[in-house]
């Protein structure tokens, strides 16, 4: 299994850390090390003052493609999740000066929770779901999918011309704007329309 993540999908969220909002999607990987379940505690690495939450929707790849026609693609997930891709800002900051790769502020230890997965035909529409992050009883991200810059299909095609897909890969999709600092004691709450689908704590 491997996570496959997509950096800047979201317009708002490339222009608040001043990036350029990009014309091809952009790519990165975690490891499966870095995969969280089952609403266990993020424990705040000590090589970062600065940690970052980015609340996605993440797709759950259903069987195995490459070189997947747009047409097709939609035929590759069936369920989908709610995650959190946490970035280490600080580290980030420093190698994207450098011209160095991102692995170090993306890819650590339990970078990637991800929430039970439920089928996309839970959903009326796919294409117009709110989805939030609400910290310490207070809401500091809200998105819908309806503002992704490339669709979930767009998505596993670009990514099926480089890497093989196979079933169990999870593909995080991108976080929309309002991303911030975690604290130590602060409580995360995840929203999928209004069903909660993540709940931890940062120790």
């Amino acid at each position: 299994m491997k996570i496959i993540a997509i950096g800047r999908n979201y317009a708002e969220h490339a222009k608040e850390l001043n990036n350029p909002v990009p014309a091809t999607p952009v790519i990165f990987m975690k490891p499966d090390t870095a995969l969280l379940k089952d609403n266990r505690p993020f424990y705040h690495p000590d090589f970062s003052e600065d940690i970052h939450h980015e609340v996605e929707l993440v797709l759950k790849i259903s069987k195995e493609g490459k070189h997947i026609s747009e047409k097709f693609a939609a035929k590759y997930y069936e369920e989908v999740a709610l995650g959190i891709d946490f970035t280490a800002r600080d580290v980030q900051q420093r190698h994207k000066e450098k011209g160095l790769p991102w692995e170090l502020a993306k890819s650590f230890d339990n970078s990637a929770p991800v929430s039970t997965f439920v089928p996309k035909t839970t959903f009326a529409d796919i294409y117009n779901l709110n989805f939030r992050l609400d910290i310490n009883g207070e809401t500091r991200q809200s998105g819908n999918t309806r503002d992704l810059l490339f669709s979930f299909e767009s998505i596993i095609t670009f990514v099926s011309r480089y890497i093989t897909l196979k079933k169990g890969d999870l593909i995080f999709t991108g976080t929309p704007q309002g991303v911030g600092k975690i604290n130590i004691g602060d409580r995360l709450e995840g929203y999928l329309e209004n069903d909660k689908r993540l709940d931890f704590y940062i120790r």
